[in-house]
């Protein structure tokens, strides 16, 4: 088992956030005061940027810091760091706007070791999904027995690779240079600007069909500043941190209750629909391209001409909970898409209400003001995009 696997700080224009990042890491566990500490600094106009990294006393081994000598942008920097694996036979990659759990270090040891002998993990995650960034919408997994989860959805808010792994992705990237038009990846993650490289890393998952593995207790918090993807401060990806000691369970592919593709939906639900030969869809967020649904039942929350075989209500939580318990209602439905039928009624403030748990009447007017500026930011990305 290797206990020194390097830790790689992406950075670029965050001072105050790099100094919050590596401030954690030296609060961390670590079994030895050998472990690497790579500091990568785009270049900029960041010399305070800089300064930081320099002027951080590293408590638990070596220190380099590395500033690019070019302007790489993100995903070529990104993969720049990645190619440390080779060099060391793993690592850990965390961009600075992060800041990490003092167990961090110890499940990622844990679960690079345990994914190395399944060839469907393409990768590990040190964060935990709370926020379903396809339907902007809050994301629960299920719970089953083990400490983790199955994703086909790469993480950039902290991940670590394997050598083996990350050669597997640099090879099909290698070969595929254009990915903006396969549908079979979410419109929103084809939407990210050219320089995204986890729309390529999660292209790269649907493709070969592998997952990365993550935490059902995150290991790292995003604060969403400001930066090359955001454009203002956000909590929306604030997720509570692992903050006790686990000796971790992890299930393999083949034993796991909870493994979702990469539209968040729960790939097991379909063992619900045995007397329908499994010939279903899932789409319980309702966000999966028509053009991708070839089977002949579909279960989805849309309003559909289709003949409606069954409904469901959206009581419990995990939502696909409802579908496993048999929860009436009219929220999700089971549509056999061979046959026309008469649209189902539809309460859409159920859905807002089942997101929102309560509003405080004194909130109405805030979350108008949230809506809107949310709103405008998404078309602001929508028109960077087409110019």
């Amino acid at each position: 088992m290797d206990k020194n696997i390097p830790i790689v700080v992406v950075a670029f224009n965050r001072a105050k956030s790099l100094q919050r990042l590596l401030n954690s890491l030296n609060n961390a566990i670590y079994e030895n005061d050998n472990i690497p500490l790579i500091i990568s600094i785009d270049k900029g106009e960041n010399q305070d940027v800089l300064r930081v990294a320099e002027d951080f006393i590293w408590k638990y081994g070596e220190k380099k810091v590395v500033y690019q000598s070019e302007n790489l942008k993100l995903r070529r920097h990104v993969l720049k760091c990645g190619d440390y694996s080779l060099e060391y036979g793993n690592v850990i990659v965390l961009e600075d706007d992060l800041l990490v759990s003092k167990y961090f270090y110890l499940y990622s040891i844990a679960a690079l070791n345990f994914s190395r002998e399944e060839d469907r993990i393409g990768g590990v995650s040190l964060y935990n999904h709370r926020f379903n960034v396809e339907a902007f919408e809050p994301f629960e997994y299920y719970e089953d027995e083990y400490d983790n989860w199955y994703f086909q959805f790469a993480s950039s808010w902290g991940e670590a690779w394997t050598k083996e792994q990350w050669v597997a992705f640099k090879k099909w990237y290698d070969n595929n240079p254009q990915i903006n038009d396969r549908i079979e990846v979410p419109e929103y993650v084809r939407g990210w600007s050219n320089s995204s490289w986890l729309k390529y890393f999660i292209s790269y998952l649907v493709e070969t069909d592998k997952y990365f593995i993550f935490p059902k207790k995150s290991l790292t918090t995003n604060f969403g500043e400001a930066g090359t993807h955001v454009k203002n401060n956000n909590t929306d990806y604030q997720v509570p941190l692992q903050n006790g000691s686990v000796l971790y369970r992890f299930s393999k592919l083949d034993q796991s209750q909870a493994i979702y593709d990469s539209f968040f939906e729960n790939i097991r639900i379909k063992n619900k629909f045995v007397e329908y030969g499994f010939d279903v869809t899932v789409d319980l967020y309702g966000k999966k391209p028509i053009e991708l649904v070839t089977t002949r039942y579909l279960l989805t929350r849309r309003i559909l001409s289709k003949k409606v075989i069954k409904s469901y209500g959206c009581c419990m939580r995990p939502h696909e909970d409802n579908i496993i318990y048999d929860i009436s209602g009219n929220d999700f439905f089971l549509y056999d898409l061979y046959e026309l039928g008469k649209k189902p009624p539809k309460d859409r403030i159920r859905k807002t209400q089942y997101n929102l748990r309560y509003v405080d009447r004194t909130q109405y007017l805030d979350v108008i003001k949230m809506i809107i500026r949310k709103t405008k930011e998404r078309l602001i990305r929508r028109l960077m995009k087409n110019n």
